[in-house]
């Protein structure tokens, strides 16, 4: 085998067996909330977070210029399902001027690091869509906006269900988020990590056993 032929025959068997490879959720949202992959709503560095008391809030409002008057250097501003949404990390008590307060989602455990970035996305999926099984480093919340959310690690699988509910991960272990119920989950979700790190990575190195699919057929047969 000439070298050009064994490098490229060597790239591609890593790209198979290796245990973890490339990074997932870098395409940017667009105007289109069809069924399909996640996006990258908004990314976020923040200047400063107390780590003994990190939660993610959400506010909606009427415009955008509501939200920019209620938005702090850990606030985020979005537009999604129809809604202005302002995202902030702050702690538990924290509460935006202005808004509806939707939801607080927390604490978030985090690793001590010199600097923290947010990263927000959106998606919808319809019942048995999956995320690629994958892990992250820090820690993952889920909020829906409608559907049902299953959420299978090696420690076992959660569920939300209804408008509303949430889920949320700690940095590490593997996991397969499937949309489960009988109507498509739209929803948002937060990665907070290290902002030296990458937040994402694609894995093959965890299988797993079923639970959210049996979840998911039970539904069907209701």
């Amino acid at each position: 085998m000439s070298p050009p032929l064994r490098l490229l025959s060597c790239v591609a068997a890593f790209l198979v067996t290796g245990p973890a490879f490339g990074q997932a959720t870098t395409r940017p949202c667009g105007l289109d909330e069809a069924p399909g992959p996640a996006c990258l709503l908004a990314r976020k560095d923040l200047p400063s977070v107390d780590r003994k008391s990190v939660y993610w809030h959400l506010d909606s409002f009427p415009s955008k210029a509501a939200a920019q008057d209620s938005l702090t250097a850990n606030g985020t501003i979005v537009e999604a399902f129809d809604k202005i949404w302002l995202f902030t990390i702050a702690p538990r008590a924290w509460r935006a001027k202005h808004g509806r307060h939707v939801a607080r989602l927390g604490p978030l455990p985090l690793d001590p690091a010199p600097r923290y970035t947010a990263e927000y996305l959106r998606s919808v999926f319809t019942p048995g869509m999956t995320a690629p099984l994958h892990v992250h480093s820090g820690p993952e919340a889920f909020y829906a906006v409608s559907g049902d959310t299953c959420l299978e690690t090696p420690e076992g699988v959660q569920m939300g269900r209804g408008p509303g509910n949430s889920l949320m991960i700690r940095a590490g272990p593997p996991m397969l988020l499937m949309a489960i119920g009988q109507q498509p989950r739209r929803g948002f979700a937060l990665i907070l990590h290290d902002g030296a790190r990458q937040p994402t990575t694609l894995t093959h190195d965890w299988h797993p056993t079923g639970l959210c699919e049996r979840q998911l057929t039970q539904g069907r047969a209701r």
